[in-house]
This record gives structure tokens, sequence and C-alpha cells, in this order.
């Protein structure tokens, strides 16, 4: 389980081929720090397996459901990812209930500077539309935001200074995707209401 509150910006070392998956190597060197093998850290908001710590590096295996889900496979080294360990007992819970279970990917439309701050406009599928509310939760390459405003093809998060200095949202153009989790609570809520 984790909050989608960021803890670190990693950069992948390398990103190798490993049958039909790929080996992830990132430095993130607080985390390591923390981490053993074996541990759950998400990064760019997918739940990986540690495999391997040495040096501030994390290893992970992504295999081929991870890949066809989520945008991982398209990182190379040199990429920036979000990195977050996964929540311990005890730990305030700064975001949502983020599973790092990837639903789909969006596409961003557009990212707009107001100021400081930043209007992030996302085009989702409608899969994962029907669970976004105004004011909602909503992840996106791992960090919890608050939906602003729904669109029929969509919708728009507003990026405080703060999300745009530290995580890699504030790099993000027209056209790239993004790995989308919707809130758990609305997927509860419907399968309960469905049944």
């Amino acid at each position: 389980m984790f909050t989608g509150i960021v803890r670190e910006l990693g950069r992948i070392v390398s990103a190798q081929a490993n049958g039909g998956g790929v080996r992830l190597r990132i430095r993130a060197a607080e985390t390591a720090d923390a981490a053993a093998t074996g541990d759950s850290v998400a990064v760019n908001g997918c739940c990986l397996t540690v495999t391997a710590v040495a040096d501030g590096t994390l290893e992970f295996d992504a295999v081929p459901e991870t890949l066809a889900r989520t945008t991982l496979g398209g990182l190379g080294e040199g990429a920036e990812v979000n990195v977050e360990p996964a929540l311990r007992a005890g730990e305030p819970l700064g975001g949502h209930f983020v599973q790092g279970h990837v639903d789909g990917r969006g596409r961003v439309a557009a990212l707009d500077r107001e100021g400081d701050a930043a209007r992030l406009r996302l085009e989702l599928p409608a899969e994962l539309l029907r669970y976004c509310v105004e004011k909602g939760s909503l992840a996106i390459d791992g960090v919890s935001l608050t939906i602003a405003a729904l669109r029929d093809d969509g919708v728009e998060i507003a990026l405080v200074p703060f999300t745009l200095e530290h995580t890699t949202l504030a790099q993000l153009r027209a056209g790239d995707e993004v790995n989308v989790e919707v809130d758990l609570l609305a997927k509860y809520a419907e399968r309960l209401a469905s049944g």
C-alpha cells in the first residue's frame, strides 16, 4: 500500500531486456538505504518488488503484464522516475490509498503554466473516466492528485509548485502517456452497488 506522496526522484541507470520483461536498475539513494530485497516500492506508480539493493541503487524485474499496462517499458537510461517506498504501519496517510496497481494509461492533452503552478489536462479512456469525480483522487505516475474538473474525454488537475518541483510531472508534454490508478474506494463502491 502507498499514499501517492513521492519520497524521491530516482534515475534509471539501466533497463535491460530480460526474457519478455525488463530488468530496471534505479538510483534512488534514500529509498535504497532503507530497502531490502523483497520490499515493495512504487516506481512511477507501479508497485515493483526489489530484487537487489547495492550502492544507492535498487533493481526490479518488470514482467510482460506490467509492461503491457504501464509506461515502464518506454523508459530508458537516464529517465527520472517517481519513487515511493511502501507505507509502514504508523506512518501518516498524506495522499490517498494507492495500491501501485496501475489501471491503465492516460494521455497528456496539455500542461499549462499558471504562474508557479500548472494545470494538467489529461485524456482518459472511458473505462477509467467512469471512476473520476470532481475533487476526487487520482494517482498519475504515482503522484496522489485531486481532480479539479471533469471533461468529456478526461480530467483537469491543478498542480501546486511543490508537486512540480518534487515529481516528474513538470516534465510532461502533450502526447506523453502516464500511468493512471483510479481511486480504490470508487472501484469498491461500484462493485458493491452492482452486486
